[in-house]
């Protein structure tokens, strides 16, 4: 099958980023700030300094762990036709944005704290709406104690959607266990959810190469769950990887690797998701940059590393940075969210986002689902096989006719081709006149100022010469029409 996809990296590069990883895992290691799962490690193989936390990971290790992590995994719902399997052949699942504390109130238009009310009611929009595959939990419960939250906005979630769950906050391995048996209520019991894994969690490595006491821990609640875990590196260009694109790939390769080997020592055939949200800083601000042009290269080497291994994975994200609902104020911030989904992705999320995730909005919710839908059918599959070459079908048109008309466009035109919806078409409106001005006088300045090198004169010469040439026989002939 052809889809269209986006390749960063050349096979030797590829290469190097693995063989670079590996060193960086073999000879700086990972420091984890728990010793149970230090321990864990040391049992796995990985060579243990207790004294600094540091755990050593060889080769063979990450060998080992890549060669017990399942190669296809369902994120399961409550109505199982909205399972997910994953790796997907063509058009990645799309889920909402995740763990915002602020919400865009409808009614008022107020930029506020979330509650778990706004949880609810994001979560039952974002059910309705197709586009919408599975949901993280959207919105921060912030009206329930604050070690809490991440239960709460589970079984909200869970509550109020028939699709599949990610959860993005884990504050301890009680924590976990806490979660797993919500959603184990809902399942039929522990066993029954580990056959159907009603939830997922994304659990953050902190780079460069930090896992945190709670999060790493109830990592491994959930990979002895069965759960799926989504180790998202969130390496950031000059920040907390190297300011070179390699280092930051290099960075969040490494850290994806190390999660799964952590998954894998908890638990081997624990289910595990590559993922990564790792993007450049803005070195003016020192803030996040979801919009920099570097994002969907580092997308779309995060999905070749993740092919390499056969993990399933999530490497490009959705959403805007604007503190407004709308579509992001120019194209060049539009094409690197779209660009990034083009990365290899299974899953990609941040429907409903803006203000750079700090805060979900419901009107954003429906613009991105209508842009969704619109969009996604780049990346659909496309038959490429002798009988969709139809060459027998141009042999029976033949030359210079149409086909309209012909019996195999009716039967396959549906199927082959995408129809705009106008009235959805009218939430992606992007015209606006009000840079003209500005683009006329820039326009009049370098008109005035430039220069280009001018052709040596011959040259023009010869060039006139066979134009005038050119045009006589063309007269002569009585040529320039069209056939």
């Amino acid at each position: 099958m052809a889809k269209a996809r986006l390749v960063f990296l050349e096979s030797s590069e590829e290469e190097l980023i693995h063989q670079q990883s590996l060193r960086c895992l073999a000879e700086i290691g990972i420091l984890v700030k728990s010793e149970g799962v230090l321990r864990i490690l040391e049992q796995y193989g990985a060579y243990v300094d207790s004294t600094t936390m540091i755990a050593k990971i060889p080769e063979a290790i990450v060998e080992k762990a890549l060669a017990s992590a399942p190669k296809k995994i369902t994120l399961c719902a409550r109505d199982p036709n909205h399972d997910l399997e994953i790796p997907v052949d063509g058009i990645p699942f799309s889920a909402t944005n995740g763990l915002s504390p602020f919400v865009l109130d409808l009614e008022t238009g107020e930029t506020r704290k979330s509650t778990r009310a706004d949880l609810a009611s994001f979560t039952r929009l974002a059910d309705a709406l197709e586009p919408v595959d599975y949901q993280w939990t959207a919105l921060t419960a912030t009206d329930v104690p604050a070690r809490t939250h991440g239960a709460h906005e589970i079984w909200v979630t869970l509550q109020n959607t028939s699709k599949h769950v990610q959860g993005v906050t884990v504050e301890s391995a009680l924590d976990a266990r806490k979660q797993i048996e919500l959603a184990a209520l809902i399942a039929g019991g522990e066993k029954e959810l580990k056959k159907r894994p009603l939830i997922s969690i994304i659990s953050c490595p902190i780079a460069p190469l930090t896992f945190e006491k709670g999060a790493i821990e109830a990592q491994a609640e959930f990979a002895k769950a069965g759960i799926p875990i989504l180790s998202m590196s969130m390496s950031l260009t000059g920040q907390s990887s190297p300011v070179t694109l390699a280092g930051t790939i290099v960075n969040s390769n490494a850290e994806n690797l190390a999660s799964l080997v952590i998954t894998q020592a908890a638990s081997a055939g624990a289910p595990h998701i590559y993922t990564t949200e790792s993007t450049p800083v803005d070195m003016k601000t020192a803030t996040i940059n979801y919009s920099a042009p570097e994002l969907p290269l580092i997308s779309a080497a995060s999905g070749q590393m993740a092919r390499r291994y056969e993990l399933p994975c999530m490497v490009g994200n959705l959403g805007t940075s604007n503190s407004v609902p709308g579509l992001p104020s120019s194209f060049s911030e539009i094409a690197v969210g779209c660009l990034s989904t083009f990365a290899g992705n299974d899953l990609v999320a941040g429907m409903g986002s803006i203000d750079v995730a700090m805060a979900c909005s419901m009107e954003q919710l429906v613009i991105d689902a209508n842009f969704w839908e619109d969009f996604r059918v780049f990346m659909r599959r496309f038959t490429i096989n002798r009988e969709s070459c139809a060459l027998e079908i141009m042999k029976e048109v033949g030359h210079g006719h149409s086909f309209i008309a012909h019996p195999h466009t009716v039967e396959n035109f549906r199927k082959e081709l995408h129809f705009w919806d106008k009235e959805k078409l009218g939430m992606q409106a992007t015209l606006s006149t009000e840079m003209v001005p500005a683009a006329r006088e820039t326009a009049r300045k370098l008109l005035r100022e430039h220069e280009v090198a001018a052709l040596d004169s011959d040259l023009i010469a010869q060039g006139d010469e066979i134009l005038k040439f050119y045009e006589k026989e063309s007269t002569s002939h009585g040529g320039g029409g069209r056939a």
